[in-house]
This record gives structure tokens, C-alpha cells and sequence, in this order.
């Protein structure tokens, strides 16, 4: 590994490297997809792929910029009891395409990803039916892929409040809130939280991202996604 690294920097520049470490990432992340169910991608496309996620990492980091600023403490993610796990969600409406972004993530005390996914979805007629589709995304994500002690933070108040009651809900997301109760229910311990808009950009961020990959979710299991890395510094920087 570290003969082909030497030769790599020796042979490449920077930009050729990027593409490399993004085609590795993108086979890689094709093998993971096919595990969980996913389809496979033509293999020619992989130099377009390549080539887009970096562009759209690159908008990101100007996005993102990092300042080290005092903000409002709802407006920084939180650290969390050692054990424990914390799982964000956010969503995006696309409405030009007729679809949906979902972005899910889950750290460790230490801030360290353990796992995160971008997923799409049909289209919603407001912001809540998104953000209550996202949740329950999310949490599925979170039950598969093997936690059950989670602290589970969106900045949709309205759906922290929802599925944190014990009352009915007998709104027209109703039956989501019950699939998402439901969830909850099946995980050794759980918290519900709401988190204002700053402290959830890492979630924001992988939901913005399902607009580039409306055909298949894409997960990542303790591995930061590429695209997400600025918002994740700033987090840490925060704290």
C-alpha cells in the first residue's frame, strides 16, 4: 500500500489524484450498495460519476465555509454520553424533479461517523411530509445497520414532537408517525431531540446530495463521506 501511495504521488498530480481516491470510493461504494440490495452501474460512467462528485464537493467546501465563530448553543451539534450514538436526518424537495432528498447520520461521542446515508423519495405536497419521510428513512437505516441506543436529532419541530408524544396522532402523516413509533419501540434506548438548522448541516447536506443520485441510495458505513467533511470540521470546531 504505501509502494503504490509513493508511486501514485510521484506519477499524478492533484487533480488526477482526486479523481483516483473518488473512482476507488465509487467501486468501493458499488460493492456496498450491491450488499444492501442496490443496483449495479454501467462501469463506463464511472469517470462522469467521478468527476461530478468531486465538482459537487468542491461547491460544497465553498458552501461550508468554516469560520470559528461563537453561535447559539442550538445551533451547534452536540457531544453525547459515551455508548451512545446520535443519529441526524434532514430532507430536501426537489421540485423540479418530482422528488425527494433524504440525509441521515450517525456519530459517535467523539464526533467519529459511524454511519451515513443519502436516499431519495417520492414527491410531497409540503416541508413536514418530507421531514416526516426522512425520519422514518433514517431510523430504518439506523435499526439495519445494527444501533439501538440513539439520541435522534432533526430541525423539524414538528416531527420531533410527533413521534416523541404517546398521544395519537391523527394528522395525515399519521400513519408514518406510527411506523416511526414503531421503530423507536424496537431499540434498547432512545431520545428524541430538536436541533435548530446550524447544528443539522451534515444531515442537510447528504439530503441536498440525493439530487445527483435520484436512481439509488447510497450509503456509507465508518467511512465520512467525501461531500460532508467541511460540515463535519465545522461541527468540531464548534464545540
Amino acid at each position: 500500500m504505501v509502494h503504490l501511495m509513493e508511486e501514485l504521488l510521484e506519477r499524478l498530480n492533484q487533480d488526477e489524484l482526486e479523481l483516483f481516491w473518488t473512482q476507488a470510493w465509487l467501486v468501493w461504494n458499488q460493492c456496498n450498495s450491491l450488499l444492501h440490495g442496490g443496483r449495479l452501474k454501467v462501469p463506463s460512467s464511472l469517470n462522469t460519476r467521478a468527476e461530478e462528485y468531486i465538482t459537487e464537493f468542491r461547491s460544497a467546501q465553498n458552501r461550508l465555509d468554516v469560520q470559528r465563530t461563537q453561535q447559539p448553543i442550538g445551533d451547534i451539534w452536540q457531544p453525547l454520553p459515551p455508548e451512545e450514538f446520535k443519529l441526524n436526518f434532514d430532507a430536501a424537495v426537489f421540485s423540479d424533479l418530482g422528488r425527494t432528498g433524504y440525509g441521515a447520520i450517525i456519530r459517535n461521542e467523539k464526533g467519529e461517523v459511524m454511519a451515513a446515508m443519502t436516499a431519495s423519495g417520492p414527491m410531497v405536497h409540503n416541508n413536514d411530509e418530507a421531514e416526516f419521510l426522512a425520519c422514518r428513512k433514517a431510523i430504518e437505516f439506523g435499526v439495519d445497520a445494527g444501533f439501538s441506543r440513539l439520541i435522534v436529532e432533526g430541525d423539524n419541530i414538528n416531527v420531533t414532537r410527533a413521534i416523541s408524544s404517546s398521544l395519537e396522532n391523527t394528522s395525515p402523516f399519521g400513519n408514518v408517525v406510527d411506523d416511526i413509533r414503531h421503530l423507536l419501540r424496537s431499540l434498547q434506548w432512545v431520545s428524541v431531540g430538536y436541533i435548530r438548522k446550524g447544528g443539522n448541516q451534515v444531515a442537510h447536506v447528504l439530503a441536498q446530495f440525493a439530487r445527483n443520485t435520484l436512481d439509488e441510495d447510497v450509503y456509507w458505513m465508518e467511512d465520512s463521506p467525501p461531500l460532508v467533511v467541511e460540515a463535519l470540521y465545522r461541527d468540531l470546531s464548534l464545540l
